[in-house]
């Protein structure tokens, strides 16, 4: 038995439309807008196969480089032996959506802003570095008027 080694090969999982999420696509896929500079994630669906990324670039994301009618340009790493390679790829929109990696980012940015400016008004120099969290305080458990219970499941009944 031969091994097949095509294109889509071993994409059996990654291009399968989700569980409930099969039959049209939604209109708000085809009406959004990208510009040169956004940052998309590259999510082959399954329901489109014209203007489908090839499987090795399911799940990367990328810069949009350049716009057109059905499609957008994208700048991807990849990986080739020992080094990362700047890839250009020309995907459809239903193959593509807006990341959110950078808004956690950008609302920190946002939030150490009005930090800043806090700080300067008061006089006081606060650290705007991320603290981990710290460990949780010890505290004791009383017994005396706390009585342990013994959680058994309910049996099943078939009352119809």
């Amino acid at each position: 038995m031969g091994h097949p080694a095509g294109l889509r090969a071993g994409t059996r999982y990654a291009f399968s439309r989700d569980f409930k999420k099969k039959g049209m696509i939604p209109l708000s896929t085809y009406l959004k807008q990208y510009k040169v500079g956004d940052i998309v994630d590259v999510v082959a669906n399954g329901a489109v196969q014209k203007g489908m990324p090839y499987k090795v670039y399911h799940g990367k994301t990328g810069v949009v480089y350049n716009v057109t009618k059905s499609a957008v340009g994208v700048i991807i790493y990849r990986q080739v032996g020992n080094r990362y390679m700047e890839k250009r790829i020309n995907v459809r929109v239903e193959h593509v959506r807006k990341s959110r990696s950078r808004d956690e980012f950008l609302r920190r940015v946002k939030d150490n802003g009005i930090k800043k400016r806090k700080a300067k008004e008061d006089g006081t120099h606060e650290m705007l570095k991320r603290q981990p969290a710290m460990p949780r305080e010890a505290r004791t458990v009383k017994t005396s008027d706390n009585k342990p219970e013994s959680i058994t499941p309910i049996p099943y009944e078939t009352t119809i």
